[in-house]
């Protein structure tokens, strides 16, 4: 047998693993998972029931047009049809956009420390990162954003709100900083926690998509829809862009299941609603009892809050695993803690409280 292994991409040597959120260890002390920015609520009502018809057909392949979901986003979003592109999740929209528009040679720019499919994803088109510092507020730096520009930008990612730190762009440096982008150089406004945003002078990306050619929205159903182990996202973009992401889309991609549930939670918004005032509101309730404590929060407009912890993440993520919670390190950097279930959060607040007493 020859030692001889397949020739691979050398683009494909060094690319990080995507790292999901740690999950609960089975019989150990965990018990509640605060680390993947997972909706705590069940799905909502007829969304289940929707799906399980669906699965009654899963010998036969899916509606590979989306047709019913498209149509259901085009209503609700006020956009046309040529406008809109489906994929597994809007981080699998996020490959196909790099896909899309960049190759070796070109780059690829993005905030940092930002959603970590980025870089993976620029790296696997062979595409080059440009990594801009987030500010000192823990949010994007769009002057240097712009300033970083070169010929060979071909995209750019804003994460708005931005993971893991969940600071949000205001509407007037998100404008200026657009009207600085050359018009060849595609914008992906990145919103997957659209929903909890609560900050009036954030803008909606699509508002801002209307008039802009070179503007792409991300959205999914993962967060707030609570719809993330069926792998679901859209893009709204302008048609030469949509057309280019439904070229690179995996055929058949997105399952029945996904698409008929996605629909049925697109008619459930009212009780959406509901749900996610409920996690804004504890997420103001996470935030004050930490800042109470000593640490210092950024302003979250997402699902999630972050603290910087520098040399000491490690220890903090083993310190709330052994309270039973289970957060998300990231290096030597810091902490995004979901926000779940009430139970879970106190736990998170007295194993946070613990550990500022020991500093």
């Amino acid at each position: 047998m020859s030692e001889k292994s397949p020739k691979l991409r050398a683009a494909l040597d060094g690319i990080p693993t995507y790292r999901p959120g740690k999950p609960a260890a089975a019989g150990g002390p965990a018990a509640f998972k605060l680390s993947s920015n997972e909706n705590p609520y069940p799905p909502l009502p007829g969304v289940l029931e929707s799906a399980t018809r669906a699965a009654a057909s899963f010998n036969r392949y899916p509606d590979m047009a989306c047709t019913a979901l498209m149509a259901e986003l085009s209503e609700r979003f006020d956009v046309p049809v040529e406008h809109l592109a489906t994929g597994t999740g809007s981080v699998g929209i996020a490959q196909q956009l790099v896909q899309s528009t960049a190759g070796p040679g070109d780059e690829v720019m993005y905030a940092w420390r930002s959603f970590e499919a980025y870089p993976i994803v620029t790296q696997v088109a062979g595409a080059t990162s440009v990594q801009v510092p987030l500010d000192e507020h823990e949010g994007h730096d769009l002057e240097a954003m712009a300033a970083a520009i070169t010929d060979r930008t071909r995209l750019i990612f804003v994460c708005n709100p931005n993971n893991p730190t969940g600071t949000a762009i205001r509407r007037a440096e998100l404008e200026r900083f657009l009207d600085r982008v050359p018009a060849d150089v595609l914008v992906v406004v990145d919103e997957a926690y659209r929903e909890f945003i609560r900050d009036e002078q954030v803008p909606d990306g699509i508002e801002l998509y209307r008039d802009r050619p070179n503007v792409c929205v991300l959205r999914t159903f993962s967060k707030a829809y609570g719809l993330a182990g069926l792998r679901v996202g859209f893009a709204v973009a302008h048609e030469p862009v949509a057309a280019a992401l439904r070229k690179t889309a995996v055929p058949f991609g997105v399952s029945q299941l996904a698409q008929d549930a996605a629909v049925a939670s697109l008619r459930s918004e009212d009780l959406l609603r509901e749900r996610v005032e409920a996690l804004v509101a504890e997420r103001a309730r996470v935030s004050a009892a930490l800042t109470a404590q000593g640490w210092t929060v950024p302003d979250s407009q997402a699902n999630f809050v972050w603290l910087r912890l520098g040399e000491r993440t490690q220890d903090f993520a083993a310190a709330c695993e052994k309270a039973g919670v289970i957060v998300r390190p990231y290096g030597d950097e810091g902490v995004r803690i979901s926000i779940g279930e009430v139970e879970g959060n106190d736990l998170f607040l007295r194993a946070a409280e613990e550990f500022r007493a020991g500093l």
